[in-house]
């Protein structure tokens, strides 16, 4: 059990952080955190927003997440992304309200997409009941039989917001360290955490090391001796020619949520359909336990291609760009893991996001910063309960590896 009164700051005076991972979430930790006047180094063995930062959509949805931890963590985030928005400027991050749709390709599946809408209104969600999907998406599939619409799904590019979030950071004051990972925690007699070790041997001191290190959080927080299960998940992205503004939000169909709650390892896919500000059309989205294995699969691409399709007709006559894949940091309870791990007191982890990492990572900051600052009472840690790592704490290395 957790024991929330204990997890509810650091217990220590933090006056310097030492941040792994210069992706969304790093980079938007360290804009948090200097707010407050804390001395941040942002290390990475790449540049900045280069690992699966560089591979998303740039989402920041509601639409996809049932009540409970993670929807409350989005709607934080939502606000706090317009927050960061309004600081950066939201013509430089690419900052859109466009809202999605998610739509039913069956009776059937309308009645469900309505019952999991029902759900998150109750928990505060905008969710509005769409009889005529055509009106919102003229282009879509003339047969689709009913959508609903979230007005605050919203959208970023995530590469630039990454490379503000952090521009703002040094600003006031942080370092970054490029080409520099953590390769191990420098402990003090008591075990706690007190700085990292490169590989090259150097020592970077902190009163707080931050695991922001994405899809390789895993790796990390067994070099940290907080280890937490954070696997990849290889996941396809297809991008279109140039066009006219032909797609006004962000769709999906509505087998997208149970998609992104399955844990098979094999296969899975399901439409999402989103336009740029560029013209381009973004395809997805698969999802496989590969491992880091990198290679082509044309299979994955003419499936996600005839996905779209079917919901957007007209993309038969489009060419196809280009495709990117990038990893996924997938947790076994699809929840991310973000908060103080009293294994490694002085740790404190900020990853496994899976596919929601842009979304999520304002908010993750604002999390991040409560617990480094003191932020959180014990009746407002409670919240965030279930995204402490506490819960993997009795999983051996075998088993976090095959979660």
């Amino acid at each position: 059990m957790c024991n929330i009164t204990h997890h509810a700051t650091l217990e220590r005076s933090v006056t310097r952080a030492v941040i792994v991972g210069a992706g969304i979430v790093g980079a938007a930790c360290a804009e948090a955190l200097t707010r407050h006047g804390v001395d941040v180094v942002v290390v990475d063995r790449n540049p900045v927003g280069s690992g699966t930062t560089s591979r998303g959509e740039g989402n920041i949805l509601v639409s996809d997440k049932g009540p409970g931890a993670e929807l409350a963590l989005a709607q934080l985030s939502r606000r706090a992304w317009l927050e960061v928005g309004d600081l950066l400027g939201r013509e430089r991050i690419e900052l859109e309200e466009k809202g999605g749709v998610v739509v039913a390709r069956t009776g059937a599946g309308l009645d469900s997409l309505h019952a999991f809408a029902e759900g998150q209104r109750a928990a505060g969600v905008t969710a509005l009941d769409v009889a005529d999907p055509l009106a919102l998406e003229p282009h879509l599939a003339p047969d689709i039989p009913g959508a609903v619409h979230y007005p605050e799904d919203m959208q970023v590019q995530p590469v630039l917001a990454a490379a503000e979030l952090l521009a703002a950071a040094v600003d006031r004051g942080a370092t970054f360290r490029g080409g520099l990972d953590a390769h191990a925690a420098v402990t003090d007699s008591d075990g706690s955490v007190s700085g990292i070790r490169a590989a090259s041997g150097e020592v970077l001191e902190a009163d707080v090391v931050i695991n922001a290190a994405g899809t390789w959080g895993g790796e990390v927080s067994e070099r940290l001796g907080a280890p937490v299960p954070v696997l990849p998940r290889r996941g396809f992205i297809l991008v279109t020619e140039p066009l006219p503004p032909l797609v006004r939000h962000k769709v999906y169909s509505a087998d997208y949520v149970d998609n992104v709650g399955s844990s098979d390892a094999g296969l899975e896919t399901s439409c999402v359909v989103e336009g740029t500000r560029r013209g381009t059309i973004l395809i997805g989205a698969s999802r496989e336990r590969v491992g880091f294995d990198t290679s082509l699969s044309v299979t994955v691409v003419e499936t996600l291609a005839r996905q779209a399709v079917t919901i957007f007709p007209f993309l038969a006559r489009v060419n196809l760009l280009r495709v990117y894949r990038g990893f996924r940091p997938y947790c076994p309870d699809h929840l991310p893991v973000i908060g103080p791990d009293p294994r490694a007191p002085g740790v404190i982890h900020a990853c496994g996001h899976e596919g929601a990492g842009i979304g999520l990572a304002a908010g993750t900051a604002r999390l991040v910063s409560d617990y480094v600052t003191g932020g959180l009472t014990a009746t407002t840690a409670g919240e965030w309960a279930a995204l402490l790592p506490d819960r993997f704490a009795g999983l051996n290395k075998e088993a976090r590896q095959q979660a």
